[in-house]
């Protein structure tokens, strides 16, 4: 494995590919060598080549999995690399930041085959699991409508803020961090179980108070979502809040209602008077540290040694990018944009 960037994410998934009895860290990239050695040291690494060039970490006979680890804005053009050079790989999210570059990134993954993961690492979180095991068996019928927010005072305490605020390389709310709740509306609005259900239509509204001060785009973004099983849909992405960090969840079936961990479902559990609250690790922290990148890789890894498409590809993502830049579209038309934006 040779993982590309070497911040905060990285941290993690060092460790989690080092735990997988498949897989073995042999390489770290970094435009700066200090970066590389400071993730080797913190994860223990021996053995471990440091690259300052991404196309020598690709060009490696030893590297048949990438980490994309890196700000967001050189995601596509390293993912299109490796995909050309047939290696497998991680994309962290944001996996594009405009419609040219998500169906470039699209295109070659299909051309090349290889199999992908995008890091939408909360499909791995324990109360997500539990969430779409309900789903799955039926306890809370058909899913008429889903609330999902990515709210989190995103700030300098975050090492990548000095890009991600910009316009150029930030874009957007959505796309610099609440794409995670994109991907929670869509993977618990859908009953099947290796499946999320497509945005096929998005109104949305911009605001907050950051904008122009902290923010060179707007900090709230709210967007209406029509979804592909006939459901409706509210997500959020806040980055101007004035609290810890919150990603509420809300589910409504016709047969039962999930809001967080605490489940009305008397299909499930006849006789019950009040709501049934599962002890479970929620999505409330923002810290990397906190979210589930070994079960992740674990399941990546088993894609590959299976041959298996994974439910979390890019070809999945792709829904979940264009609802995205759906939102800005909307915001600024004044109008609603159906979905596929891109052939």
């Amino acid at each position: 494995v040779g993982i590309a960037g070497c911040g905060w994410v990285s941290t993690q998934y060092v460790p989690a590919f080092e735990k997988n009895p498949y897989t073995k860290v042999v390489a770290l990239m970094s435009p700066r060598i200090a970066s590389c050695e400071n993730l080797a040291r913190e994860c223990g690494l021996k053995d471990v080549k440091f690259y300052t060039d991404y196309s020598k970490l690709v060009d490696d006979p030893n590297v048949n999995i990438i980490a994309i680890c890196s700000p967001q804005h050189l995601h596509v053009e390293q993912a299109v690399m490796a995909a050309e050079a047939k290696k497998h790989m991680v994309v962290e999210k944001p996996i594009a930041i405009s419609l040219e570059q998500l169906k470039m990134l699209r295109d070659s993954v299909r051309k090349s085959r290889v199999k992908t993961v995008v890091g939408f690492v909360l499909r791995w979180n324990p109360l997500f699991e539990t969430i779409k095991s309900l789903l799955v068996e039926g306890a809370l019928g058909d899913v008429y409508y889903v609330e999902t927010g990515y709210n989190s005072h995103i700030a300098e305490w975050w090492t990548g803020w000095h890009w991600a605020k910009t316009k150029e390389y930030g874009v957007s709310s959505f796309l610099v961090a609440g794409v995670h709740a994109l991907d929670a509306a869509r993977w618990l609005s859908c009953k099947a179980a290796d499946k999320a259900n497509n945005i096929t239509e998005v109104f949305a509204y911009s605001g907050g108070h950051r904008y122009g001060k902290d923010i060179e785009y707007y900090g709230l973004e709210v967007l209406l979502a029509k979804f592909e099983n006939g459901a409706l849909g509210k997500i959020n992405s806040n980055f101007d809040c004035a609290s810890p960090y919150y990603f509420p969840v809300t589910i409504f079936g016709d047969k039962g209602t999930i809001v967080n961990n605490r489940i009305w479902a008397p299909g499930k559990f006849p006789g019950q008077t009040d709501w049934v609250t599962v002890p479970t690790i929620l999505p409330d922290t923002a810290d990397v540290r906190h979210h589930p990148f070994e079960h992740e890789v674990n399941h990546f890894v088993d894609c590959i040694l299976k041959d298996k498409e994974s439910h979390c590809n890019v070809e999945d993502a792709v829904n979940t990018h264009e609802a995205a830049l759906a939102a800005i579209i909307s915001y600024n038309e004044n109008r609603p944009v159906k979905l596929p934006l891109i052939k």
